[in-house]
């Protein structure tokens, strides 16, 4: 039975490169990079080496990159430590209701320490409303935090009105912008998008688990998350990994051309929709628009952990929301208006370079057995 992977929001597959700088690193230079003999020396070769790559798809300097162990780590560390840093001068976060749970739990933790957190909702038109973020954002605001791709939906978070909004209110605040989702599938420069803080993953572009970076613009100083022998310029301590360091700068050194990629894949996410929908049995939820390599559907009247266990019997894998939600409602589909039976049925597709038209193919095809071969829900 062929295997058909369609969930790689959650995950990618590693490239071959990705796995063989990590095998190059584990075997052969395997040094501790804070190490001043020579072994040592040439693993912080290769960390660098990372961080140049990094930062040039980013277009930052070397020294803006910051290694992190993944996208929640360095989510938690911008925000907490933009907040650290300017406590004295507000106390209010902006944010959005759609965000990563690694953002709002942090900044739900931090509301319980007193700070005031507004979130900003998708309006009728399932968009966040630039009016709102101008309303949000006053000169008591310290942090704004937004996504630039939703992980449910793909839809992409409109970032650069949030600073024109700081400007404009005269705001002290720290722009931070998680970007996992949409790293290596947008064309991404930090400077243009304004932010002072960037956070990326690298399994979300085919390098292993347990990698990622935080982009600290030059100038913001904004204090570590975890202390210790001062490594990574002092904002995170602990032995950098080498080889999945390595591997991260291999997997971004494969990325294809984004533009051209990108077009590939609005493609491919154009033909899936169409024959989803000539099933008959599936709703498109994504907005037009969103990002094209998700695709949020339903299944009316099939409950989606049941869809997935089928799919997944004939070889397909899929996800019901997000991975870190563990199977639980989708506070991000409600919040984007769905009704509940349309939020229980909800399937999110998501594509990489390695799939193609014949997947979209098998996948309708398996979504409208599934709906003749299993019992209807009550939902």
């Amino acid at each position: 039975m062929r295997e058909i992977y369609l969930d790689n929001s959650s995950t990618t597959k590693p490239c071959e490169n990705a796995v063989k700088a990590a095998e190059i690193a584990m075997r052969s230079n395997w040094g501790n990079p804070s190490s001043l003999h020579s072994l040592g020396f040439h693993a912080e070769q290769t960390v660098n080496q990372a961080r140049e790559t990094l930062a040039k798809a980013l277009g930052a300097k070397k020294s803006e990159i910051i290694f992190t162990s993944c996208g929640t780590e360095s989510n938690n560390t911008a925000i907490t430590g933009a907040v650290n840093l300017l406590k004295k001068r507000g106390n209010r976060i902006v944010t959005t209701a759609i965000e990563h749970p690694s953002v709002l739990n942090t900044v739900k933790h931090l509301a319980e320490q007193g700070f005031e957190v507004i979130y900003l909702h998708p309006d009728k038109s399932g968009v966040i409303n630039r009016d709102d973020i101008y309303a949000a954002i006053n000169e008591k605001t310290i942090l704004v935090s937004m996504m630039y791709v939703n992980n449910e939906t793909g839809y992409i978070l409109p970032i650069n009105e949030c600073r024109r909004a700081i400007r404009a209110a005269g705001s002290p605040a720290l722009l931070h912008c998680d970007a996992v989702q949409a790293f290596g599938k947008l064309p991404i420069k930090a400077e243009s998008l304004g932010v002072d803080l960037l956070s990326v993953s690298g399994h979300k572009i085919h390098a292993p688990k347990g990698i990622g970076a935080l982009y600290i613009k030059s100038g913001v100083h904004i204090k570590p998350l975890l202390l210790g022998g001062g490594q990574e310029n002092g904002m995170r301590s602990g032995t950098e990994s080498v080889p999945l360091i390595s591997a991260f700068g291999a997997a971004v050194e494969e990325l294809p051309d984004i533009n051209k990629q990108l077009n590939d894949m609005q493609s491919l996410c154009d033909y899936a929709k169409n024959v989803l929908i000539k099933t008959g049995v599936v709703i498109v939820n994504s907005k037009e628009g969103s990002l094209p390599y998700i695709l949020n559907i339903s299944v009316p009247g099939y409950r989606s952990e049941t869809l997935l266990h089928f799919l997944e019997s004939k070889g397909i894998f899929v996800s019901s929301g997000s991975a870190c939600s563990k199977g639980k409602g989708s506070y991000v589909l409600s919040e984007f208006g769905l009704k509940q039976s349309l939020v229980d049925s909800a399937l999110r597709i998501s594509f990489s370079r390695y799939n193609t038209k014949a997947d979209a193919d098998e996948l309708a095809a398996a979504l409208l057995l599934a709906t003749k071969s299993l019992r209807r829900s009550d939902i």
